[in-house]
């Protein structure tokens, strides 16, 4: 889709720009633990600074479902913000009424002031439209820099933007321009990897896929399921018994649209979901009824590796098995290796995204290799599922 970005906003200088944000950081004591968000930003505050903009961050902070809940106030995250921008950064005790008004009267040129939870009202989560106007008055331009918010239509992500001129931050830009690479515009053969639990959270993702790629991978206990409607035992796997006829709905969809449907052809078996378990490769159809599943095999992994050699383009959401422990974490280690291995032979776009997909990269060492990582998991997982997000839809 087509949508502005700072590149388009002329002499700025004075303006107040407003700028939604994701800071939902970890806590710990009061304290960050995690900036990645805040770096993540960054690049957009200190272009809007160097213009001479007046930063006004908008942002919400855990879920006090629009009430005042202290232990949810942005307040303790200033000091953060203030050590990787490397410039002070005011706090309104309010993202409304007179404390916005008042702390954004006394703003100089360049500088950055945050508001308070815009969750803390009501009105936020509703989309209320005198409140996104409430909001809408508090500046003169609206940067929007948090695609992992996208996915929700809010006041601070929607409701503003109907009121002013309205622009993608470069966090947003960068997000929307991976994205399109990877299934909006994608360079064919496209594959996908999903894994996960359960099919039955995933299933508008894999309906999606299915009519967009060339080959899609199932991992996780998902691939049980697919296993178990195709007739193979899979022990006392996890296993979603009563979605058979849907995966094979799914299968039957898959061959029409001539996407290659890659199920685990070996799998690691162990008699209890435990670190270090005793275990064992075998067959995918020759499960010891014991034991459970919970990784692919090297013949499964030989055969994504090939497929990821072959691919140009390759989206990720979900690992291959129980990556948390060893050593059911190899299979998504080794693909994961292997596609950024193709990333930086310069032969693969790689874009993965998803709570569980970040950690595994980061587990194996590869999250700065592939083209891009998403940190927003609902947002993402929409995308994926080819559904319109809000607040990308309300910057075109």
């Amino acid at each position: 889709m087509a949508f502005k970005t700072i590149d388009d906003l002329n002499d700025i200088s004075g303006k107040r720009v407003l700028v939604r944000v994701d800071i939902n950081v970890p806590m710990e004591n009061g304290r960050v633990t995690d900036a990645t968000r805040v770096e993540r930003i960054k690049p957009t505050v200190m272009e809007l600074i160097s213009k001479g903009a007046k930063v006004i961050l908008l942002a919400h902070f855990g879920r006090p479902k629009g009430e005042v809940v202290p232990s949810m106030s942005l307040e303790p995250v200033v000091s953060t913000l203030a050590d990787v921008f490397g410039v002070p950064v005011a706090f309104a005790s309010d993202c409304c009424g007179e404390p916005a008004i008042n702390a954004i009267a006394s703003m100089d040129i360049g500088t950055v002031l945050l508001l308070e939870n815009t969750r803390f009202h009501p009105c936020e989560e509703k989309n209320n439209p005198p409140f996104g106007k409430e909001l809408a008055d508090l500046g003169d331009i609206y940067v929007n820099d948090a695609f992992s918010a996208a996915h929700r239509a809010h006041a601070s992500t929607v409701g503003i933007a109907e009121h002013l001129p309205s622009y993608a931050g470069r966090t947003m830009q960068a997000e929307l321009e991976a994205l399109e690479k990877g299934l909006g515009q994608p360079q064919h053969p496209v594959m996908a990897i999903v894994g996960g639990a359960k099919i039955s959270t995933k299933l508008d993702l894999i309906g999606n896929l299915v009519a967009k790629v060339d080959h899609l991978v199932i991992g996780g206990g998902m691939a049980n399921t697919f296993l178990a409607a195709l007739g193979v035992g899979v022990g006392k796997s996890l296993c979603e018994h009563d979605l058979a006829d849907t995966a094979r709905d799914i299968l039957a969809k898959a061959a029409a649209e001539n996407c290659e449907i890659i199920l685990p052809t070996d799998v690691v078996v162990a008699d209890g979901f435990a670190a270090n378990s005793p275990n064992k490769v075998v067959a995918a159809d020759s499960v010891p009824s014991e034991t459970m599943i919970l990784d692919a095999g090297p013949e499964t992994v030989g055969l994504i590796s090939d497929r990821i050699k072959s691919s140009n383009t390759l989206v990720w959401n979900g690992p291959l098995g129980a990556f948390e422990i060893e050593p059911f974490d190899k299979a998504t280690v080794d693909a994961a290796q292997c596609a950024a291995h193709e990333t930086r032979a310069g032969n693969l776009v790689s874009v993965a995204g998803g709570g569980d997909t970040v950690s595994a990269l980061n587990h194996a060492k590869v999250s700065t290799d592939f083209t891009y990582v998403s940190t927003a998991g609902g947002a993402f997982l929409e995308w994926m599922e080819g559904k319109t997000l809000p607040g990308v839809a309300a910057l075109g």
